[in-house]
């Protein structure tokens, strides 16, 4: 093992209130960090930095915990740019565009899955993203949905079974038999690639009952909920993540005071995807109304090819804080410890002694750049176990 540090940062987010300023992001100025092998060991002034083996002088530059992206959909193939021209063209969104992917996805091979889910990975970690979860969803079949859990297996520990993503076309006309092979056969297929159990529960995908019996299917299996949740209207997603004690509600656009006071009082965490509404043109999530009603929100990219085809969790936070009146402070927390919160993990999303080595070094002076410069690459190296690799 050999130490580094990184010194002369010009603006520290930590993420831990305990240190710095005092805020949520625990704020260090003229800051240093230690590395030993994986981990964080030591954060605090430049000046007190202890002797490292090697350093790395930041010259003024902000630092910040590596993003944790806590919802996309990379296991897929095909393309769908001919659906979002049309959108773009005045055509209202709909779940129906996954049956495209789905057919796609059927058709490729395990290995161009794999290099797909790589290529968009190596975006990701180019623009700060150091953790990433992703979902099956786009096979459907027993044997389809179990090869995409295998493919995302081997570039992630945050997997989930999304089988429950649409009622497959195979069983249009029988629903209830769908949810049968969701919550039968292919469960005991896909249980041990997976850590997450994901429903869509929403208008043309699965109804209140069908996503009980799927997230309690799947809990009896070791799987813990996710649950997409009042995307497309309002709807009984978010109170049912909070029943079943998700881990996350995402999307949360349409939410009443019932659906607030939920979130407010659960441990769910609102994830926040702009990345979707920018792309379907769809009204903004309030955050600040979610913030208001005490609840914990994260923000994600939503990578997929329908509805928000983006690896960029910089522009997501440049959208959040434009557009869902999120401030530049929160957006960030959002970003990194929020994703952290969102995947009931500890050890990632800060910067603090004991944390994974995850870290991102930006061309500019503080996090605000983010939102201040949206689309301008401020992301100069990245972190990820200790390893610089960007």
């Amino acid at each position: 093992m050999t130490t580094t540090a990184l010194t002369h940062i010009a603006n520290l987010v930590t993420n831990d209130p305990s240190l710095g300023d005092g805020t949520p992001l625990g704020m260090i100025r003229d800051a240093a960090v230690v590395i030993d092998g994986d981990r964080i060991v030591w954060t605090g002034e430049s000046s007190k930095a202890p002797a490292t083996d090697n350093a790395v002088d930041a010259g003024g530059r902000a630092v910040i915990p590596g993003f944790v992206d806590s919802h996309s959909h990379l296991v897929f193939a095909g393309d769908r740019t001919a659906e979002f021209n049309a959108r773009m063209s005045g055509r209202p969104y709909s779940a129906g565009g996954i049956r495209t992917t789905v057919a796609a996805t059927r058709a490729a091979s395990d290995e161009e899955l794999s290099a797909n889910v790589a290529r968009y990975l190596a975006e990701a970690l180019g623009q700060g993203t150091t953790t990433f979860e992703t979902k099956s969803g786009y096979g459907l079949t027993v044997e389809d949905e179990a090869r995409a859990l295998r493919v995302a297996a081997r570039h992630t520990d945050e997997v989930t079974f999304l089988g429950a993503h649409i009622v497959s076309p195979d069983y249009a006309d029988d629903p209830a038999g769908y949810v049968g092979l969701v919550t039968g056969p292919m469960l005991d297929a896909c249980a041990p690639y997976a850590r997450w159990i994901d429903v869509f529960c929403e208008r043309g995908a699965f109804d209140e009952d069908q996503a009980r019996t799927i997230l309690t299917a799947g809990k009896a299996r070791g799987l813990h909920p996710r649950v997409h949740a009042n995307q497309l209207g309002h709807g009984p997603g978010v109170r049912l993540a909070v029943e079943l004690d998700a881990a996350s509600a995402d999307h949360c656009t349409h939410l009443d005071d019932a659906d607030l006071d939920a979130l407010g009082q659960g441990s769910t965490v609102a994830t926040l995807l702009p990345g979707a509404e920018f792309s379907t043109r769809a009204a903004w999530p309030d955050a600040r109304r979610i913030l208001a009603a005490g609840a914990t929100v994260a923000l994600s990219t939503d990578c997929n090819p329908g509805s928000s085809f983006t690896s960029s969790m910089p522009f997501c936070i440049a959208l959040a804080v434009r557009d869902m009146g999120m401030t530049p402070d929160e957006a960030v927390w959002s970003a990194t410890a929020g994703g952290a919160a969102a995947l009931r993990r500890t050890d990632i999303g800060r910067i603090t002694p004991g944390a994974r080595a995850d870290l991102v070094m930006l061309d500019a002076p503080s996090h605000v750049h983010l939102a201040y410069r949206p689309g301008v690459p401020l992301v100069g190296a990245v972190w990820r176990r200790g390893e610089r690799v960007v």
